[in-house]
């Protein structure tokens, strides 16, 4: 498996010689690059855009799915306009003359793709095209930024005429995110036995997210990978109940309300944010000294647990 998506193209380009030195510079493009740069937050905001985008067409509350393999091929090709269409929302773009997107008064196409190259079809040459790309399995996407040529596309072409960029059209690209983080799919990346025993844990979504919070911990779990695994619409009764569950077994199960925020950072954990929990186990940390991190919960310390340390049940509150 490759480090990154495009850690070869990447490398290419360094060695190609800048396009200007064979094309005009590209005014219209660089003006919409330089939109896209100035928008605050832009790879945070990107990355939720296509984790929204997924978890949508994946549809797991109804289907249990959670990866992109296990899309049919119109849900495949449905993705590229769900980005889309999520996109335009998050960065409050009008649609453009005959393209996707209107961007600094450029029209601008939108091309996504969970492959190895986008496929481009004939109406969008001479066109600025949003080439964007990710990977659910390695949690990383890529956003840049191309103006279609035909010596930017490989000769072939597939059944629908559609042609992708060559390796001189990858390394033309003008990148806005090169290498961008996604929000990670705990689900996919679980082993095959954790993720057995969590959807093999019974009838009940309840008993299924037991077994997520049981066998998760230390890492957020969003809301999306509630719903999948329960099936169910309340996903926050769901993780209230959980916590009452999983008490006498010393799992607390953190979220951005009352403590849990200070409790998340005494203990050197990511702290939730609003739709997300982080499941810990922990034991009473007087007989730990100074050497652990502790912090006081309904007036005891509580430390993480480690093994060998004795069983202690969570706080009742906190």
């Amino acid at each position: 498996m490759e480090d990154s998506l495009f850690s070869r193209d990447i490398a290419a380009a360094q060695n190609i010689a800048n396009p200007t030195t064979f094309l005009e510079p590209d005014e219209s493009l660089l003006q919409v690059r330089d939109w896209f740069r100035s928008q605050p937050n832009l790879e945070a905001r990107f990355g939720q855009v296509l984790r929204q985008s997924i978890d949508e067409v994946l549809d797991g509350q109804r289907t249990g799915r959670f990866s992109v393999e296990d899309l049919e091929k119109t849900e495949k090709t449905y993705l590229g306009t769900k980005v889309e269409i999520i996109a335009r929302a998050e960065f409050n773009l009008s649609r453009g003359e005959k393209m996707d997107f209107s961007v600094s008064g450029h029209d601008v196409d939108s091309k996504f793709t969970s492959a190895k190259n986008w496929t481009i079809p004939g109406e969008a040459d001479g066109h600025i095209c949003l080439l964007i790309r990710a990977n659910d399995l390695t949690a990383n996407y890529q956003v840049g930024l191309l103006r279609i040529r035909d010596a930017l596309l490989n000769l072939g072409a597939n059944r629908d005429g559609k042609r992708t960029p060559s390796a001189a059209g990858r390394g033309a690209i003008q990148w806005i995110i090169p290498e961008g983080k996604l929000p990670e799919n705990t689900l996919l990346n679980l082993s095959d036995a954790d993720r057995k025993a969590i959807f093999g844990a019974g009838s009940s979504g309840q008993a299924r997210t037991n077994e997520l919070f049981r066998r998760v911990q230390g890492r957020l779990v969003n809301r999306n990978t509630v719903l999948t695994v329960a099936r169910q619409d309340d996903s926050l009764k769901r993780v209230r109940d959980a916590r009452h569950h999983l008490r006498n077994e010393g799992i607390m199960i953190l979220g951005h309300q009352k403590q849990h925020p200070h409790i998340a950072r005494a203990l050197d954990l990511r702290v939730p944010d609003k739709g997300s929990w982080i499941a810990i186990r922990v034991a009473r940390a007087e007989e730990f000294g100074p050497t652990r991190r502790s912090t006081q919960i309904s007036g005891q310390n509580y430390a993480l647990w480690r093994a060998g340390d004795s069983p202690e049940p969570a706080p009742t509150e906190y």
